[in-house]
């Protein structure tokens, strides 16, 4: 890589620096109440990465590796992605970013809260503009279908998830696939939605393998 490669690879190696060392949510939270943890924030990311997943924020386990995506959850979206972990976790190829960084703590039934609201106006722009090869993004729950899609997501995440054809085939670049959680608390929706593994998964692992390898 070199030229413009060397220089989004300079300035997202900066912008990644400042965030692993971010402390607004616990520090100077925007928001009540302020993270109840010491921050971890995680993402995986190089500037060469032609696929990215944006995902929700970290779960407990994740939190306690401090990579994403290393528990069930991850088990079955690898699955869906027909990848195994070695080419899953080659940031040169696949980037992670999920809405919020650092765990957001857990309701009062044992639930894992909502990505915290400072962190994805305060990270999220700059984390991409220095991801420049990306040519596929996979929005997985409905706040990163907010962002990633604006007006062309649904309140509903099935709907958005249902009309996953007009988005993937939009003239938005890069192209979006819009994803459900791959927690399995989502065992129910995926009875009740057989068609996603049936007719989305194949088209997702296609462009995977055409992305990655």
């Amino acid at each position: 890589m070199s030229g413009q490669g060397d220089n989004a690879s300079e300035a997202l190696g900066d912008v990644l620096a400042e965030l692993r060392d971010c402390r607004i949510c616990r520090d100077e939270p925007v928001y009540l109440p302020r993270l109840p943890h010491e921050p971890r924030p995680v993402i995986q990311a190089e500037a060469s990465a032609r696929l990215l997943i944006a995902s929700q924020a970290p779960g407990t386990r994740v939190h306690a590796s401090g990579r994403p995506f290393t528990d069930r959850s991850g088990d079955r979206l690898r699955d869906w992605l027909g990848l195994d972990q070695a080419r899953f976790y080659d940031a040169s190829r696949v980037a992670i970013v999920p809405m919020g960084h650092c765990f957001p703590g857990l309701d009062g039934k044992g639930g894992d809260l909502p990505p915290r609201r400072e962190c994805a106006p305060a990270w999220r722009s700059r984390v991409l503009a220095g991801l420049p090869e990306i040519e596929l993004i996979l929005v997985i729950g409905r706040y990163a279908q907010a962002w990633h899609l604006g007006r062309k997501a649904a309140a509903d995440l099935t709907a958005t998830v249902a009309d996953w054809r007009n988005i993937f085939a939009g003239e938005r670049r890069p192209r979006i696939l819009p994803l459900p959680h791959p927690s399995w608390r989502n065992n129910g929706w995926l009875r009740k939605n057989p068609w996603f593994e049936a007719e989305l998964v194949p088209v997702l692992r296609a462009e995977v393998a055409r992305l990655v390898g």
